[in-house]
């Protein structure tokens, strides 16, 4: 068919920052025409090497086989487009089918849109030919077409792989929002990591990292555990060529060394266990309950990989007391071994404490992470780097002095000849950066110079004024010596304060209360002469702002008026009978205009 031809291009997605490590596996795998791109590698192959795709890549998403690249500016145009094709060579009437559609284009927004009008020609191609339309299943169709719209570029492809190849099929339970097994895998790949030693993780939550190490050591292909690929319902399917690969276990290899999985939860100890046993690696893995804060240095050799909570679902001050502890059993229980650790929080890596030689940016889903490398070693970091440079390390850290003569670059031009030119008497040196240059005069003057004088600045001549520079205090003009239409303010400039007259208010300063002549017209004092004297005994007007003091009672036996026009004896030392008198007066004076 067309389609499967000898030859043809494929696509493999995964997740941003895995597309090296996707494209290792797809060149170990045979693949050719390896190209990386952005989420995706693309690749060329037979029929067989789209069945390996699937059914061993341990990074791959989904595998696509494109059928058609076209130009659509237009909903309409992309109906056209895949009308023409010859379905009858991918689908049947009698088959389902499903759309799933990737759009960046301002012309496309909805997907949703695009996966219709996909539908629509489809179904309407079969009607056209048939009078029979195929339906559409969203669950586990017989089909499953892709459609990527890039702007106006579109490409329709076959998916080969139908439910996403990152479930493998031995997981049986998983904890809250468990790590991908593609990015797990992924994430071991990147350590280099072949099996060659045991390897650890102290948080491995339901045993993702720790079941990838094994079928990673064992080299067993993911694929195995899968009940079901896309391609197997297509209509050309090779039934003994993927029995061939599926029973083709020569490349399995037997490991020597174990993988620890550790964590404090006993739910996901036990989840763990059930997805160990289901992928056939018990033996290999360990796994046991126990916290990081009781981790132990390993008797052997031992890398580390793990994936510690992000804080989604803990307290901010708990998720940076747990990674102080991750950085405080590296440095103590963890010598002479390297350690990976994912996470996506930069204050987190913070409380680890330690220098990172790799870093290498990932994505968990929508979070970019950080997957860094941690190479614990006793003693001084430098001291590290030597031993593990030698000599050659050593050599390139020795101190290299200026190159000179033969020691030169190609093309190595000092500034001038032999060096810098030594200053003779009496001529300017050349001018460092910062260093202070004095002004040129006579002949050491740039072509085009002119000085603001003749001879430089003007010498002072006694009883005239010198240029008035920035910041210095200017004294006024007088005489000659004001500007052309200069007017003073009174003849002569200020005018002198005279005895018995008032100066001229200045801004900010105290002008006392006019009198006699020098009151404005209309001027009213408060009374006659100003304010009233105080006599003894009378109270003084209150000024705004000014406290009153409260009216103090005279000695005793003295009497007051009170606001009721009667005299009142108060007697201090017989309260009761003041507040009965005071009860009476006040009831005869509400009580003595009132009408019969």
């Amino acid at each position: 068919m067309q389609f499967m031809s000898k030859e043809f291009e494929m696509i493999a997605k995964t997740f941003q920052g895995l597309e090296t490590v996707l494209a290792e596996e797809l060149t170990t795998l045979g693949a050719n025409d390896v190209q990386i791109g952005r989420r995706m590698v693309s690749f060329s192959g037979d029929k067989e090497m789209m069945y390996k795709a699937n059914f061993c890549l341990r990074t791959a998403i989904r595998i696509l086989k494109p059928i058609k690249s076209f130009t659509a500016k237009t909903a309409d145009e992309v109906y056209k487009e895949v009308q023409s094709i010859q379905w009858e060579d991918y689908l049947d009437a009698d088959k389902t089918f499903a759309v799933d559609a990737v759009v960046f284009s301002e012309e496309f927004r909805h997907s949703k849109f695009v996966s219709y009008k996909v539908k629509d020609a489809i179904a309407d191609y079969f009607v056209e030919k048939t009078g029979k339309r195929p339906s559409v299943r969203i669950n586990k169709p017989d089909v499953l077409l892709n459609i990527h719209i890039a702007h106006h570029t579109c490409t329709l492809s076959l998916d080969s792989s139908g439910e996403s190849l990152h479930r493998r099929g031995y997981r049986q339970e998983a904890v809250e929002a468990p790590l991908n097994e593609v990015l797990a895998a992924g994430m071991i790949l990147m350590t280099g990591w072949r099996g060659e030693c045991d390897l650890i993780d102290p948080m491995c939550g339901s045993g993702t990292i720790p079941v990838e190490a094994a079928l990673i050591a064992r080299n067993i292909a993911p694929g195995v555990f899968r009940k079901e690929f896309a391609f197997e319902k297509w209509v050309d399917f090779d039934q003994t060529l993927f029995d061939k690969i599926y029973n083709d276990d020569s490349n399995e290899r037997e490991f020597e060394h174990k993988i620890f999985g550790y964590d404090n939860n006993p739910k996901a100890n036990e989840i763990a266990i059930h997805n160990v046993k289901a992928a056939g690696v018990s033996k290999d893995v360990i796994l046991k309950i126990q916290p990081i804060q009781q981790f132990e240095q390993p008797s052997q050799p031992t890398i580390m990989v793990t994936n510690p909570p992000y804080g989604e679902r803990i307290s901010s001050n708990d998720l940076l007391g747990l990674y102080k502890v991750i950085g405080e059993r590296l440095k103590h229980a963890f010598v002479g071994n390297a350690a990976w650790v994912l996470s996506y929080r930069e204050e987190c890596f913070d409380q680890i404490g330690l220098k990172p030689s790799e870093k290498i940016e990932l994505f968990n889903g929508a979070l970019e992470c950080q997957f860094r490398k941690y190479e614990i070693f006793d003693g001084k970091y430098k001291d590290h780097k030597s031993e593990e440079g030698g000599e050659e390390g050593a050599e390139k850290r020795e101190f290299k002095p200026r190159r000179e003569d033969g020691d030169r670059k190609e093309g190595f031009k000092p500034r001038r000849e032999g060096g810098f030119k030594p200053r003779e008497e009496g001529t300017r040196a050349p001018r460092r950066e910062g260093e202070f240059r004095p002004r040129r005069e006579g002949d050491d003057r740039k072509e085009g110079f002119k000085p603001r004088r003749e001879g430089g600045f003007k010498p002072r001549e006694e009883g005239t004024r010198a240029p008035r520079r920035e910041g210095e205090f200017r004294p006024r003009r007088e005489g000659d010596d004001r500007k052309e239409g200069f007017k003073p303010r009174r003849e002569g400039g200020f005018k002198s304060r005279e005895e018995g007259t008032r100066a001229p208010r200045r801004e900010g300063e105290f002008r006392p209360r006019r009198e006699g002549d020098d009151r404005k017209e209309g001027f009213k004092p408060r009374r006659e002469g100003g304010f009233k004297p105080r006599e003894e005994g009378e109270r003084a007007p209150r000024r705004e702002g000014a406290f009153r003091p409260r009216r103090e009672e005279t000695a005793e036996g003295a009497t007051k008026e009170s606001r009721f026009g009667e005299r009142i004896s108060f007697d201090y030392k017989d309260k009761d009978t003041m507040r009965a008198e005071a009860r009476s007066a006040r009831k005869r004076f509400f009580t003595k205009d009132k009408p019969e």
